[in-house]
């Protein structure tokens, strides 16, 4: 087996990590390191919030809708993913929360991958 190649399943290997799946916080030798870019594979049942907003966020995001109904909170404005592939991009700076209308999945991209930054409640 090739040590620079790692195959697996989203929904298995996210529950490893509070569903991410490539980042910085991988092992230095895992192919799903990187200091570049961190992807999440989101699960949520039904009524799932965030525990509180994500204040002065160091990165870019992009979050896909994959199935569901799921809604996320800007300054000012909420945005609601209800058609598979509905996606939202914010920049840096850009405070955010969500709640899941219905059981969803969604596929996150963040970046850059930060070392040492965490929200409290780990999303």
């Amino acid at each position: 087996m090739d040590d620079s190649v790692y195959v697996g399943n989203a929904g298995r290997d996210a529950v490893l990590d509070q569903g991410w799946l490539l980042g910085h916080f991988k092992d230095a030798g895992d192919p799903r390191h990187s200091e570049a870019v961190e992807i999440k594979w989101g699960v949520h049942p039904r009524g799932d919030a965030r525990a509180r907003w994500v204040r002065g966020e160091q990165r870019t995001a992009l979050l896909i809708l994959i199935s569901g109904r799921f809604r996320v909170e800007l300054p000012g404005r909420t945005l609601l993913l209800e058609q598979q592939g509905d996606y939202v991009v914010w920049g840096r700076g850009v405070d955010h929360s969500w709640y899941a209308e219905e059981e969803s999945v969604v596929l996150t991209v963040r970046w850059p991958s930060v070392a040492g930054y965490a929200v409290a409640d780990g999303v």
